[in-house]
């Protein structure tokens, strides 16, 4: 399954169950002071969890644009060594506004990822916070999950916020198991452990309090279903890669990059974490510009800035010393444009803002020098 039929059959899978697809919104929150970003899919729908606004409908579903670079969800620096951080990131997500909770939630969550995904049950592992015992019973009851493939967390793992005020709650989490050779040997190895058998793909998130800049959480009016599947992870488990980067979705702008290195396989295999982060930031790029923002030296243009200048650092490791952002940003374009159409739409506009940006940080440098790259 590649990263178009993926995202089609999500999205098909929930509006044949009463879901009406909506669109991605905008990386950039309208009417939200309280973030830079979207940073999840379930941005778009804050004030409807709040009771704050009405929708024509009571179910979604969206495949939501996401970036977590600046602010209270940060993953800049992540971006590299990790097999699975981006700082840009789509959220595929099934929604309820006062309509159905945990219970359908977690048949839904169930039967995509067995029946339409094709995921061995035996391998899936659902996590829920340690009070709630509802879910619990619920992934025993309603999916047959034995005992000991559940595993009660606390609120740092299965408590779920948006930002420090917002709408919040109890989120169960679904592992995939990638088998012992990845994991740390222990015998209490499990979802929760550190190492790298276990790969989360799946949040459900059970919408119940509003919480304030006290800390102090009160009662939704209505219990709502917030889930996030983590579209580039999944598509790992479903390709049997090794890391998110190793999938269809960053394969041309992985090749574009070596073709600009003149690499062999050998050397870029070496290279790995520059390549890693060159292929996301153009992404993170791609899509910043083509929502609007400009690189600059406040807010939201200052962290576009840091993330071009990122991955200019990482392309001087590689030896690209001339401007090579326009050409991975037109790979995104080419890879991604099918469904985000306004990265089509502003094709020019980002190839002509990355190079300006390029050829600007390269003035900065000459009059001043080259700072270390990892800093």
């Amino acid at each position: 399954m590649d990263s178009n039929e993926l995202r089609t059959r999500y999205l098909a899978f929930f509006e044949e169950r009463g879901h009406t697809v909506v669109p991605s919104s905008s990386l950039v929150p309208a009417k939200d002071p309280t973030l830079l970003f979207a940073n999840s899919g379930m941005v778009p729908f804050k004030d409807v969890f709040t009771g704050a606004e009405q929708k024509p409908y009571t179910r979604a579903t969206s495949a939501q644009k996401c970036v977590r670079a600046g602010g209270k969800h940060n993953d800049l620096e992540e971006v590299g060594p990790s097999t699975r951080h981006h700082v840009f990131f789509e959220m595929l997500g099934n929604f309820s506004f006062g309509d159905y909770f945990k219970r359908e939630a977690i048949a839904y969550a169930w039967d995509f990822s067995t029946r339409v995904l094709g995921l061995d049950p035996s391998r899936l592992w659902p996590t829920v916070n340690h009070v709630d015992d509802e879910a619990y019973d619920l992934w025993r009851e309603v999916a047959g999950v034995p005992e000991d493939r559940l595993t009660r967390l606390g609120d740092e793992d299965n408590f779920w916020q948006m930002a420090d005020v917002g709408p919040c709650g109890y989120n169960s989490e679904i592992f995939y198991d990638r088998g012992e050779r990845y994991g740390c040997g222990k015998a209490d190895c499990r979802p929760g452990c550190d190492c790298d058998r276990f790969w989360e793909y799946w949040n459900l998130v059970f919408m119940e309090f509003f919480q304030d800049e006290n800390g102090v959480r009160t009662p939704l009016p209505k219990t709502n279903v917030d889930t996030g599947l983590g579209f580039e992870r999944t598509l790992a488990i479903l390709q049997g890669a090794e890391s998110n980067y190793e999938t269809d979705l960053f394969e041309p702008i992985i090749a574009r990059i070596q073709a600009l290195t003149g690499h062999s396989d050998e050397q870029r295999k070496r290279e790995y974490i520059a390549y890693r982060v060159i292929a996301d930031h153009s992404r993170a790029i791609s899509f910043l510009i083509a929502d609007g923002v400009l690189p600059g030296n406040e807010g939201r243009s200052y962290v576009l800035r840091r993330i071009v200048r990122r991955a200019i650092r990482y392309g001087r490791r590689l030896g690209l010393d001339g401007p090579f952002l326009s050409d991975t940003t037109a790979a995104v374009i080419e890879k991604m444009g099918g469904h985000y159409t306004e990265l089509v739409e502003r094709r020019q506009v980002i190839v002509d803002t990355v190079r300006r940006e390029e050829e600007h940080f390269a003035r900065t440098l000459s009059r001043v020098g080259w700072p270390s790259w990892t800093s």
